[in-house]
């Protein structure tokens, strides 16, 4: 896990330098440069994070068939692999004419997803580093596997301005945009009216108890059927809504409850905070309303970043500098190796290789179970590398150099 670490600590350690000295908290070239490696890093690993990036890529090999060949989208069927979300189908499309490789494609897609995610910490963190810390501790992990999901929450994000300015129209735009790569983005809706409400501490805790018993009601089943599974493509995959309690969703809960509502009259302050904060509120309250799901609370990840926003104008505030943010820091790497130990049952993080290397890992049964194209194996940029570089085949490169 020491590579892990190392992508933790660097975060850490520039929040506090930065605190000792008082200067950069939002350096934006600071932001952009760790991004941009953090993105390289996970988009040029070797397949990993589990199966679904083998659905995404076996999918954008056969789109990128059709386009390679001149061949017709719609007879050769492409948009029925996701018939609800034809907006990640044009997205392989495009992506298609530049490359027909599936490990530019995944690096193609994490780089857009990083650069969503650089654009709303830019506009609405507080403090750069600790926002890192906070999300590499929530989320950073699922950006390996869960690309059109992940897409979709980073997407719609980028409507906020717009919930701030009252900008409905706009609003609308961006979030039917998200729908169309994850039609999960639907959650998203009632945030523009939501907006900056100022809700008082007693309706807070009055909801999420609501929130809590439909949770443990068959209702959530309901809906995650209708809008929180993937695709007929992922049905391998296990998403009941319905099971045991899920502890962890509850003990989140109350701990991010505690320090919100603790510190809940530094947000009578900005519009921005207030939209910010009722996102983090409506994280807690998807969590308890799917607490029965092992996957329903991928949900919440459309909230996200009111939660790492939130937390992080907290913790940075001068009176929680000394007591909630080393607390925060600590959760992080707790919740960080959490996930890290749960996935290397399946060798999904570690060792680390790229796909710069031919071959596999020895052992990994993702590969053993999931490959669908042993030629991969032997050349990762057998399908067509030129083509990227220079907008070529193979074949005609060769026809041109004769």
């Amino acid at each position: 896990m020491w590579l892990y670490m190392i992508i933790f600590l660097i975060p850490v350690s520039l929040y506090f330098y930065q605190m000792r000295v008082g200067v950069g908290q939002r350096n934006a070239v600071q932001l952009g440069v760790y991004l941009t490696g953090l993105a390289f890093f996970v988009g040029m690993s070797d397949m990993f994070g589990g199966y679904d990036r083998y659905i995404y890529s076996e999918i954008f090999d056969s789109i990128a068939n059709v386009t390679t060949y001149s061949g017709n989208y719609n007879v050769n069927d492409v948009f029925s692999y996701f018939p609800s979300e034809k907006g990640y189908t044009m997205l392989n499309i495009i992506i298609s004419f530049f490359t027909e490789n599936r490990y530019i494609f995944i690096l193609i897609l994490t780089l857009i997803i990083y650069s969503c995610l650089f654009v709303s910490i830019k506009r609405y963190a507080v403090n750069y580093p600790f926002a890192i810390i906070l999300f590499l501790g929530l989320w950073f992990f699922f950006t390996f596997t869960y690309l059109r999901q992940v897409l979709g929450a980073t997407v719609v994000w980028l409507s906020l301005p717009y919930v701030i300015d009252r900008k409905l129209w706009k609003f609308l735009l961006i979030w039917l945009l998200a729908c169309t790569l994850h039609k999960s983005a639907v959650i998203f809706f009632p945030v523009y009216f939501i907006g900056a409400h100022v809700f008082a501490k007693d309706d807070v805790i009055k909801f999420m108890i609501i929130a809590l018993l439909f949770g443990i009601s068959p209702i959530p089943n309901a809906l995650f059927s209708a809008y929180g599974d993937m695709s007929q493509v992922e049905l391998q995959s296990d998403y009941s809504a319905s099971g045991g309690l899920r502890i962890e969703y509850a003990i989140e809960v109350i701990f991010f409850l505690w320090i919100i509502l603790k510190n809940y009259q530094l947000y009578d302050v900005s519009k921005t905070d207030r939209v910010l904060l009722n996102l983090s509120l409506m994280f807690c309250a998807t969590l308890l309303f799917f607490i029965r799901s092992d996957n329903g609370g991928r949900l919440s990840w459309y909230y996200m970043i009111g939660v790492i926003c939130t937390l992080t104008n907290i913790a940075t505030f001068r009176i929680n500098r000394h007591n909630i943010a080393p607390l925060l820091i600590i959760v992080c790497f707790l919740l960080m190796a959490r996930v890290y130990h749960g996935w290397q049952a399946y060798m999904n993080l570690y060792p680390y290789k790229t796909f710069l290397t031919d071959g596999h890992r020895k052992g990994d049964p993702v590969f053993d179970n999931y490959e669908y194209d042993v030629n991969y194996d032997g050349d990762k940029m057998y399908r067509d590398p030129l083509r990227f570089a220079w907008g070529f085949t193979v074949d005609q490169w060769k026809t041109y150099n004769k």
